[in-house]
Formats: C-alpha cells, sequence, structure tokens
C-alpha cells in the first residue's frame, strides 16, 4: 500500500526512480573488465529450480525473431523508446535501459545491423526464511525464478520486435552472443562498485537479459558516480516511494510479508461457508469446449464476419501476438507423468497448502487458493471432441494482476487490452506449468490448465479458493484488492491440500448498487437488472453473444476489458483508498455513495500520463497506423438503464448438439431473448430448493 500516487508518472518512466541518478554520456564506458559475480545458491534436491528448465527451453527456441516484410511506422524515435521502455514495465522488468553495445559487448561477431540494445534487469526478491512454508521448493532458486523472468521478457520483446517488422535477438543467461552484464552497464542499469555488479535500488541480488535490435534507439548513458550526499537523498526517496515510485521500504508494498500469504492480505477477509451467490452443485450441466463462445465464432456460428476475425482478434495487435505465440509453444509442458514414489513428507494437506500458495507467489502469481475440484466444474469434451474424465480431486487457482497503470492509460477496448490478457495468460501458463511439474516432481499426479489448453472452469474454483465473488459484470469473480483486473491459471491434482473457503466483502451488496458496468459497456451486454439462475448458478447473467462479438470483431482495438477499466474496484492501491476500500466491504450504508464517489472524482477516464504504447494494427502480415484509429472513450454519464427486453441468454439446451462436431450451427437470438425473460429468479430458485 504505497504512501503515494504514480498517477502523474508517465508508464515509461518504470517502477523506480532512476531519473534520479546522474549519468555519464552514452559510450564513454570504455573497455575496462567488469567484476565477477556472486554465485548464486545451489538448488536443493526438491528446489522448483529443477522445473524450470523445460520452460527456459521453450523461449530459447524462440530468441531469434521472425521479421514481418515491412517495418511499422513509428511517429518518432522517442515515441519508439517510450514503446520499448514502457513494454518492458509491462513485462515486469524492474529496469530497462538502452545502449548502441560496444565491440566489447559482443561475444563473438556481432549480429549484422544490430546496433541498438536493450538491457532488462529482474530484482531477485526477499529470501525465504528457513520454516516457512515452501522453504525446501524455494529456497536456493532464488536466482533461477529471476533468470526465469528476464528470460521470458527479452523473448517476448524480441517477438514483439520481429511482428514491427525490425530484427531482434534475445540475449538471456541460457543463451546469448552478447555479454548481458555489459550491455547492460552501458545501457545504465547496473555499474560496477566495490561489492561487484549491482544497482542502488536493488540490494538482494539481480537477473539481467538483453535484446539487440536493429530498430534505432536513442541511448541511455551509464551511471556516474555521486557523492554520499547524493546517495543519502536518493536512498530517502526511493524508500519513501516519492512520486509514485515503488518504495524501497517494503511495508509499503507488502514484500515483507511470508510468500504463503501473497501479496495482499487475503486473510483479513471475512470466510463463509458457502459462495455468497447460490450454486445449485446437482443442477449444473457440463458444457463441451465447443460451446465456448470463441470456439463458436470460430465454428460459423456466429455469422461469417466473426468467424473471419475470431483468428485474429488477438494476433491483430502486435503485442498480443507475441505473448500468445508463447503461450501456445508452452502447451505440451502441461502434462507429464508423476514420480513413481511420493516424496517424504509430502502427505501432509496443510503444510501441502501454504506451499503451493508460498510457490506461486514466489513465482509471479499474486494471490493463491485451493479447492476442491467439484464434478461440475469441469468440462465436458475437448474441441476435438473427446471427452474429459475427472481426473483430479483437488486444485490449485491463482490470478495475475492485468496491471493498473497500463490499464490507466487506456480506454479498455484500445489497442494494449487484447495485449493485457495475453501479458496475464502467458505468465499464468509459466506459473503453473512449474507448479504441476513440482507436484508430479513430489510423486502425484497434476494437470497445468491455461488460456490455450483448459479442461476445467476456472469460475467455480475462484469462487470456492475464495479469491473473489461473482460481480455484476457477469461471468467474471471480483477480487477486493484488484477488482475484476486480473487473469487466473489453475492445476488440478490428487496432492493431499486443505481448501481454502469462500469470501464475503459485501460484492453483491455494492454490485446492487453500482451499475457502472453495465453503463459503461459498449455494447450492453451487461445487465442493469436483477440476478437470474443459469445453469445452476445465481448471476447477473451477460448478454454473451453481444459481448464475444463486439470483443471479436472491435475494429477500432483488439478485444475488450471496459467494464474492467470502468468498475470502482479497479484502484491503484495507495494509502488514501484505504478507508474507502475498508468501508465498502464492512460499512453497506457507504456502498451507494462510494460507486456515485468513483464518477465525480473521474476513475475510469484515460490518463494520457500512462499511454506507453504505439498503437499498431497487422493487417495481411504489414504491421501499419490503424486505419480506423483506436478507441477513447471516456465516461459516459449520461447513459440510463435501457430497455433489456432484448437481452438475450443461452442455457446449455441451446448448445451446439453433440461435442465433436465443428459444423457451423446457427446462434437462435430470438429463443436466447425468451429464454433470458423466462429464466428464473434466484429467491424462486431458494424457495424451490429449500435454501
Amino acid at each position: 500500500m504505497r504512501l503515494f500516487s504514480h498517477g502523474k508518472r508517465p508508464a515509461a518512466a518504470g517502477p523506480l526512480p532512476t531519473e534520479l541518478l546522474p549519468r555519464r554520456t552514452p559510450g564513454s564506458l570504455g573497455a575496462a573488465a567488469l567484476p565477477a559475480g556472486p554465485l548464486p545458491a545451489s538448488p536443493g534436491t526438491w528446489s522448483v529450480s529443477h522445473t524450470f528448465d523445460d520452460i527456459v527451453d521453450v523461449f530459447t527456441a524462440c530468441r531469434t525473431a521472425d521479421v514481418l516484410a515491412a517495418p511499422a511506422p513509428m511517429p518518432s524515435t522517442q515515441a519508439a523508446v517510450d514503446n520499448m521502455r514502457g513494454y518492458c514495465f509491462f513485462l515486469d522488468a524492474d529496469l530497462a535501459g538502452i545502449c548502441e553495445p560496444s565491440p566489447a559487448c559482443w561475444i563473438d561477431e556481432p549480429i549484422e545491423g544490430h546496433h541498438s540494445a536493450i538491457a532488462v534487469v529482474v530484482g531477485i526478491g526477499r529470501p525465504i526464511r528457513p520454516g516457512e512454508p515452501g522453504y525446501d521448493w524455494i529456497s536456493g532458486s532464488e536466482q533461477d525464478n529471476a533468470d526465469l523472468r528476464a528470460t521470458e521478457i527479452a523473448t517476448v520483446l524480441t517477438r514483439y520486435l520481429g511482428t514491427l517488422g525490425y530484427s531482434a535477438t534475445a540475449h538471456t543467461a541460457a543463451a546469448s552472443d552478447v555479454d548481458c552484464r555489459r550491455v547492460a552497464v552501458e545501457a545504465g542499469v547496473l555499474e560496477a562498485g566495490g561489492r561487484g555488479l549491482g544497482h542502488p535500488f536493488l540490494k538482494r541480488g539481480f537477473a539481467v537479459s538483453a535484446v539487440t535490435t536493429s530498430l534505432e534507439l536513442t541511448p541511455d548513458g551509464p551511471l556516474a558516480r555521486r557523492s554520499a550526499l547524493q546517495n543519502l537523498r536518493i536512498a530517502t526517496k526511493h524508500w519513501l516511494g516519492w512520486g509514485g515510485t515503488r518504495p524501497g521500504w517494503s511495508r509499503l508494498d507488502g514484500r515483507h510479508r511470508p510468500w504463503h500469504l501473497g501479496r495482499y492480505p487475503m486473510e483479513k477477509v471475512k470466510r463463509v461457508d458457502e459462495p455468497t451467490t447460490l450454486v445449485i452443485a446437482d443442477e449444473v450441466k457440463r458444457p463441451a469446449a465447443r460451446h465456448n463462445f470463441f470456439v463458436r465464432a470460430g465454428a460459423g456460428d456466429l455469422g461469417p464476419r466473426p468467424r473471419k476475425e475470431v483468428a485474429r482478434f488477438i494476433r491483430k495487435a502486435p503485442h498480443g501476438i507475441a505473448s500468445q505465440e508463447m503461450l501456445r509453444r508452452l502447451v505440451p509442458l502441461q502434462r507429464g507423468e508423476a514420480a513413481p514414489e511420493v516424496a517424504a513428507g509430502a502427505d501432509d494437506a496443510d503444510a501441502n497448502a501454504d506451499a503451493v500458495k508460498a510457490l506461486g507467489h514466489f513465482i509471479g502469481a499474486d494471490m493463491t487458493g485451493v479447492c476442491e475440484a467439484p464434478e461440475y466444474a469441469w468440462y465436458s469434451h475437448r474441441p476435438d471432441g473427446s471427452p474429459i474424465e475427472n481426473l483430479h480431486r483437488n486444485a490449485i487457482v491463482f490470478v495475475l494482476d492485468q496491471g493498473f497503470e497500463t490499464m490507466e492509460g487506456a480506454s479498455g477496448d484500445d489497442w494494449i487490452s487484447g495485449a493485457q490478457s495475453m501479458r496475464a495468460y502467458l505468465r499464468a501458463s509459466i506459473i503453473a506449468n512449474a507448479i504441476a511439474a513440482q507436484i508430479r516432481r513430489l510423486g502425484y499426479a497434476a494437470q497445468a490448465h491455461t488460456a490455450a489448453d483448459d479442461e476445467i472452469n476456472h469460475i467455480p474454483l475462484l469462487l470456492s479458493a475464495g479469491i473473489g465473488e461473482l460481480s455484476r459484470i457477469g461471468e467474471l469473480v471480483l477480487n477486493p484488492f484488484v477488482g475484476p483486473r486480473f487473469k487466473s491459471g489453475a492445476i488440478t491434482t490428487d496432492m493431499p491440500l486443505t481448501p481454502d473457503r469462500p469470501i464475503d466483502f459485501g460484492l453483491q451488496d455494492f454490485c446492487t448498487k453500482c451499475t457502472k458496468c453495465a453503463r459503461e459497456c459498449p455494447v450492453g451486454a451487461i445487465r442493469f437488472g436483477d440476478k437470474v439462475m443459469f445453469n445452476g448458478y445465481e448471476m447477473w447473467k451477460p448478454d454473451v453473444d453481444r459481448c464475444a462479438r463486439y470483443r471479436i470483431t472491435n475494429m477500432r482495438g483488439s478485444a475488450c476489458g471496459r467494464c474492467m477499466k470502468t468498475c470502482p474496484y479497479n484502484i491503484e492501491g495507495v494509502l488514501a483508498e484505504r478507508p474507502f476500500q475498508w468501508a465498502a466491504m464492512k460499512l453497506p450504508f457507504t456502498r451507494s455513495w462510494i460507486a456515485r464517489l468513483d464518477d465525480k472524482l473521474g476513475r475510469g477516464e484515460i490518463n494520457q500520463a500512462k499511454k506507453w504504447w504505439v498503437d499498431i494494427e497487422v493487417l495481411d502480415d504489414v504491421p501499419v497506423e490503424p486505419p480506423k484509429g483506436a478507441n477513447t472513450r471516456g465516461l459516459n454519464l449520461d447513459r440510463k438503464p435501457r430497455d433489456e427486453s432484448g437481452f438475450a441468454m443461452f442455457p446449455p439446451e441451446m448448445a451446439p448438439p453433440g461435442p465433436d462436431g465443428m459444423a457451423p450451427f446457427s446462434l437462435d437470438r430470438e429463443a436466447g431473448i425468451a429464454a433470458s425473460q423466462e429464466a428464473e429468479r434466484p429467491a424462486e430458485a431458494r424457495e424451490r430448493i429449500g435454501h
């Protein structure tokens, strides 16, 4: 919980106050030898480091970009620099700098045309303490974990540059043509000191990677010497998070918390025995993957235009292409054979639950929960028509923030929306694959479930594991600390795990009093009215047909997250917000007032200081300036509740017949409207079942 807002800090400036550090002239470093780095700790027998190699291999195989034929138009060199820096920080780099790599940087011959280099530094977090949950899994893997993140960032950035039409190569701890440490020093993100290489804002070590490219970028200078007084002033501002930067004092942003508790104080949220919305388990019908509306669009159920656009609605923006491609390449790692014997001590359900939460947070999850995997949560059939058997009894589900700063600079349905989803989905795949592999090493079956290959519905898992409550947005779980601004990943397993309990932070009452997401939805897919029963669930059922069509065919952006952008729970996380957050959870009479205050404060408007990306669309494999422009919506305060008589919903009995048929099955919207009008009300369902 930071003291100062970063609302006025340009996103491309990054999370740390590097602008306070004096610099030398670019290219003035010379060829002096750099000090050797410290030797990393040796991972123990059960360290998660042993699961990283397969993931790193996937990224290493993609370290050279496939280059589109024509270069993308850049408004200016500075715009290109801000775009590259912003992308690094969006991907969670701690530091990013640019240089013209000197001959001393190259291990062998320079790559032809690569006159610019982007250095990426990822700091190592707090080491786990002996006796903390997950110690045997995490201790000694800190360097490898940071190297994995640095590898991910460099590879995705490389693929992005290739999609812009520029040659690029990623250089990482696993494979490199340059001395990444020297590149980082020349770019001013590391410096040589009495204790070796380091940075004044990273005290626990770091991982470094680099990307060399043919895109011309203005270089930064190496860091200059500082006086003791300068260092004191800089350290003080960094410690407090002055100007909205990430505080050096770990207690201001949760970095002091035990790994298994995660970044946010979920342990302080009220726990209940059942989700706050009714779920009649016996009445939930397992859908086939063919019933997903994006799959239906690809099959032609929604007509010719959605069928054409669904193949490119993420891939029409270069940022989305870069992450989506890597996400698909990780799919083969989601399954594997368990070790033949269970490891000693791995049968303690309480210890296992805490350990997987610690591991999830350590690798990058914002929060992690555990629950049983009920039969109704599983899909019935895969897209190819093969049946899905309920193999595992437990589930681990975790969430990843899609990024408040980037969402602040967006409309929610412009050219960065799809990339926000893909970044989180890719990171979720890395985390899920590592945890699943770790569990298999311990002797238990485990399978990762990701956006690229998912066999289980995450919504019932998120509810049961206490991550959040169902919201007015509809088929979306909302968390009290990151709101709806997240994507999830899951692992199913037979490892003994003590389940968490659902939470109640007053969201059902809040959403009843707040209709902002419904008001701001570009196509009116979110209900202003009351909840209904749908396939055994009590929810504000959205018009999925309208929602999917717009996300797929949006011509002024890639996908849509307008509801997430404008939700009052989409908050920055500064100290000034905490009283309102507490009141929304604890004091029902304040909720209407807080929802109105959100509008009065202009929450949901575009913050121009946060737009770091250059709008580019890929048309016929050519990156161009979007011919139709980009959505730049402000709040629509004058929109009133609409007539919802034309609202449609499509229960399982209206889904395509047969799980294995991809022949078009036209959507019957009139029948969907009738189903919506005839839907059972939750009060009626409760009375019917005596709940």
